[in-house]
Parts: structure tokens; C-alpha cells; sequence
């Protein structure tokens, strides 16, 4: 049977089918077809992964920040006048429920006068210190401020004309570039109560909780706002996806040839925060390159020829196109070295001696013409 590597579904209809030891492998086939050495595999770093069927959840992207929530956050103050004399947290000290975190001495009189410490009222982040030490307070200054980080909100800035799609109860997958490689889960609690004429866009708050503290408040944040799902899905990881929207493509693994891999055309349908919809150009469990894929798209035809390829995967030559070597062109090449190694220094042999006979000759000729007697002078007695 000919060899006919892996050909994605858009190449399918334009290939025809080749016959064993005929035609070539088709130009454009052989174009889109990048080979690789082990160790350019892994210098690139190339990993794949099957294309299968499943749930595919649709999005919507926003932008926004992280807020703080009312209730979680707590002020320390006095409750008689006096002034600070001791201070045991400061900005960025994280603090729990009945820590000492000031001590104030009172104007009553006495010798020393008498002292108060004053406790934090609930755990977290103490977010800002509005008195120094030796200051005097009374009972409505705020010395410090804690804020509760376990639990935010994450406010995401939607547009208006999709505010209608995302409902109470909507689940979002949130990331915040502050910390990369993470992601938590939300769920949308409510709107804001007026939008912003300027950006066209309303506050929708998610309520992140059991975070560990190092979220901060206004820091960006992005939403991938889940609005509905579809079932048996055939998609691709965003990152396998290559070239522009005109011409999108990914990278398959060929299903013979070693470290060998198929630019196959695709026809893209939805896309979320993870994945790219394909509606044509792949088949379910082939073998798309994710990690990998921006690098191989710069690979040209790679290292390895493609009828060195075939050759090993096959173990028998091929040509330069592709096509396997016939019986014809093995025996032609046969008798071709052959002649080479037979007639090669038997030529130059006869060569030499044909070149040595001629010499011979012309020094006979030469020699005969010396030793030839003069004739007789018929003038002499």
C-alpha cells in the first residue's frame, strides 16, 4: 500500500489517493509536513494532547478588581482619651481576633497614670496606621485598620449589552495577573446599582472566599463569566491554535512518520478563557501540538527530509518526492553502479595505454626516418 501520512480533513478533498510505487507524494502535503530531531522535540518543548468530544462551556471576558468587603473590615480606636504609647502592628502586619495592638495611657491622674491595651476586634490585614506613637487620641480617632482578605469581592466591569445573559448564582473563572498560574472560582452575588455612562458597562460582584490572604484589594483581575454549556463539543486548548482568523491552523502528530507533524487547516466555531471550538479540519483522538505550537510554526520543513523519513519509518528508500523507489529505478541503479565500478579503471587503463602506443609509434617513425641511407650522387666518378 502507498504511503500516505496523516492528512487533516481540509487536504483530504484536494489529495487524490496514491497508488503503491506511482505518484509522488502531492508538493503541498509535503510543504505542511515539519520533521524533527528527538532533541529539537525537546529544546522546543513540544507537548500534545487528543482531540476529543466534550462539554464546552461559553464565556463572557470582562475586566475589573478586587474590593474589599464592608463587613470584613474593622477599625481600632479608644474609648477614653489619653495618648499611645505602645504600638504592636503596623502596615502589612497580619493580625488575629484579640491580638494586642495598642496601648494608650489615660489622662486620669495617678502616678503612673493608669493604661489600657487595646485588642484587635477580628483577624486580618492591618491596612493602615492613622496614629503614631506619643500622639494623643480620643474616642472617635481611628488608630488602626484591619481588613478580613479571606473573603473579596471580585467587581467585574460588564458591558451592558451582555449584562443580560449573566444571571445571580452565574459562576466565573477569575485570575489576577498578580499571581500567575492561578485561578479562582466566583459566583455572582449581585449588580451595582447604576452603570457608568462613560464605559457602557455595570459592576457585577463575585464573592471569592477561603483565599489565603495575599490578594489584595485593587488589583486587576480578569472574568471568564460561564453563560452556558454545550455537549460533545470537538475543541482544542487556545494555545494549539495558530496563524490569524483568516487562516487559522494547528500542528497534528503524523500518524507514521517519527517526530513528524501535519500544519492542518481548521475551521473555528466559539471560544472561551481554555478552548477554541473546531467545526472542521481535525478528527477525535488526533494528536494536536499545544506547548510548542508558536515555535514549530517558525520549523520551516525541519531538519530531517522527508524521504529520510520515510526511509527509516519504512525500511526501504523512497526518492526525493516522497515516492517509493520501483523495481525499474532499483535495477537501473544497480546496473548503473555496476558500470562505475567495473568499466571506471578499465577506462583509464586503456586510456594510458592507448596514450603510451602513440608515443611508441611516433618514436619509431622518428628512428626509421635517422638510420635511412642517403641516396648516391650520380655527378661522382
Amino acid at each position: 500500500m502507498k504511503y500516505l501520512p496523516y492528512l487533516p480533513a481540509a487536504l483530504c478533498a484536494v489529495i487524490p489517493s496514491l497508488s503503491h510505487g506511482e505518484d509522488a507524494i502531492d508538493p503541498a502535503r509535503m510543504a505542511n509536513t515539519v520533521i524533527l530531531k528527538k532533541i529539537e522535540i525537546e529544546n522546543l518543548g513540544i507537548e500534545t494532547v487528543k482531540v476529543h468530544r466534550a462539554e464546552f462551556e461559553e464565556t463572557i471576558f470582562a475586566l475589573g478588581r478586587i474590593k474589599s468587603i464592608p463587613s470584613k473590615r474593622c477599625i481600632v480606636s479608644s474609648r477614653i482619651p489619653g495618648r499611645i504609647i505602645e504600638i504592636h502592628a503596623f502596615e502589612g502586619d497580619t493580625v488575629i481576633t484579640g491580638q494586642p495592638v495598642v496601648k494608650i495611657e489615660s489622662r486620669q491622674p495617678g502616678n503612673p497614670p493608669p493604661a489600657i491595651s487595646l485588642t484587635a476586634p477580628s483577624g486580618g490585614l492591618v491596612m493602615a496606621t492613622h496614629s503614631s506613637l506619643g500622639e494623643p487620641v480620643e474616642p472617635d480617632t481611628d488608630i488602626l485598620e484591619i481588613i478580613d482578605l479571606s473573603q473579596v469581592y471580585a467587581v467585574a466591569r460588564v458591558p451592558e449589552d451582555q449584562a443580560g445573559n449573566i444571571k445571580t448564582g452565574t459562576r466565573a473563572r477569575i485570575t489576577v495577573p498578580a499571581l500567575p498560574g492561578e485561578q479562582f472560582q466566583g459566583e455572582l452575588l449581585r449588580f451595582g446599582t447604576t452603570a457608568d455612562r462613560a464605559s457602557g458597562t455595570i459592576d457585577a460582584f463575585f464573592l471569592l472566599k477561603g483565599l489565603d490572604g495575599r490578594i489584595r484589594p485593587e488589583m486587576r483581575t480578569e472574568f471568564s463569566m460561564v453563560v452556558s454549556n454545550r455537549e460533545k463539543v470537538m475543541a482544542v486548548p487556545k494555545q494549539a491554535l495558530q496563524g490569524d482568523n483568516v487562516a487559522p491552523f494547528v500542528f497534528v502528530k503524523d500518524l507514521e512518520l517519527k517526530n513528524a507533524f501535519v500544519k492542518a487547516p481548521v475551521r473555528t466555531g466559539a471560544r472561551n478563557d481554555q478552548y477554541v471550538e473546531i467545526l472542521s479540519g481535525l478528527f477525535p483522538a488526533d494528536d494536536v501540538v499545544t506547548k510548542g505550537a508558536y515555535p514549530l510554526a517558525f520549523a520551516g520543513a525541519g531538519s530531517i527530509s522527508l524521504k529520510d523519513a520515510l526511509d527509516a519509518a519504512h525500511g526501504h528508500e523512497h526518492n526525493e518526492d516522497g515516492s517509493e523507489v520501483t523495481a525499474e529505478q532499483k535495477k537501473t541503479r544497480k546496473s548503473g553502479e555496476e558500470n562505475a565500478t567495473n568499466t571506471g579503471p578499465l577506462t583509464l587503463f586503456l586510456a594510458i595505454l592507448s596514450v603510451l602506443l602513440t608515443i611508441l609509434l611516433v618514436l619509431s617513425i622518428v628512428l626509421r626516418r635517422g638510420t635511412k641511407p642517403l641516396p648516391a650522387n650520380s655527378g661522382d666518378a
